[in-house]
C-alpha cells in the first residue's frame, strides 16, 4: 500500500502591497534626480572658482576670498576647492565612486558653513543653503546612488553598504575639519 504523497508548502514572504509599498524604480529615479541636481550644482560652483564661469571669480578672485577669510595660500585653496567641487560634483552626478564623491563635497561644504556662518540661519548671511547641500551629499553617501549609476558597474561598490557611506561621511567631516585647522 502506498501512502499518498503529502506536499507541504512553505509560506513565501511577499512584498508589501498597497499605497505604502516601496517602489524600487521610484527610489532609483529619486536618487538619480538628487544626484544630478546636487552634483551639477556643485560642479558649476566649482567651475566658478576654477574658470570664472557663471560670474565666478576664477582662481585669482576666489584666492583673494580665501586669503581674506583666513586661509593660507589663497590661490592654492581656490584650486583645491574648485577641483573638489567640480570633480566631486561630476562624479556624484554620474554616480561614480559615490561615497568618495559625497565625502569630498561634505568636507568642502563644512568649510563653507564655517566661513559663511554668521550666527544666522537664513539668507542673505545664513547657512541654510550650505547646510542643505551638505545634508544632501551625506544622505547620498549613506543611501548609495541607486540603480541608475556608474557604481553599479564597479564590483567593489555594486552592493552599496551603509558602512561605506558612514565611513565616507566621517572622512569628509574629518578632512573638512583638518582644513579648518589651517585657517587663521
Amino acid at each position: 500500500m502506498t501512502s499518498p504523497s503529502v506536499t507541504t508548502t512553505k509560506p513565501q514572504a511577499s512584498a508589501p502591497s498597497g499605497p505604502a509599498a516601496p517602489s524600487t524604480a521610484g527610489y532609483d529615479a529619486g536618487l538619480l534626480l538628487l544626484r544630478i541636481v546636487l552634483g551639477l550644482t556643485m560642479a558649476a560652483h566649482g567651475s566658478q572658482k576654477l574658470f570664472g564661469w557663471f560670474g565666478g571669480g576664477g582662481i585669482s578672485g576666489t584666492g583673494q576670498f580665501f586669503t581674506a577669510s583666513g586661509y593660507p595660500a589663497g590661490d592654492a585653496m581656490a584650486v583645491l576647492a574648485g577641483l573638489t567641487e567640480t570633480l566631486g560634483g561630476l562624479a556624484l552626478a554620474a554616480g561614480l565612486l559615490t561615497p568618495l564623491a559625497a565625502a569630498a563635497l561634505v568636507g568642502t561644504l563644512v568649510n563653507a558653513i564655517v566661513v559663511h556662518g554668521t550666527g544666522a540661519f537664513f539668507a542673505p548671511k545664513g547657512i541654510e543653503y550650505e547646510l542643505l547641500l551638505t545634508a544632501g551629499a551625506a544622505a547620498l553617501a549613506l543611501t548609495g546612488p541607486g540603480r541608475y549609476a556608474a557604481d553599479r558597474f564597479l564590483p567593489v561598490l555594486r552592493g552599496h553598504r551603509l558602512a561605506h557611506g558612514a565611513l565616507a561621511v566621517v572622512l569628509g567631516l574629518a578632512l573638512g575639519g583638518a582644513l579648518l585647522l589651517v585657517k587663521n
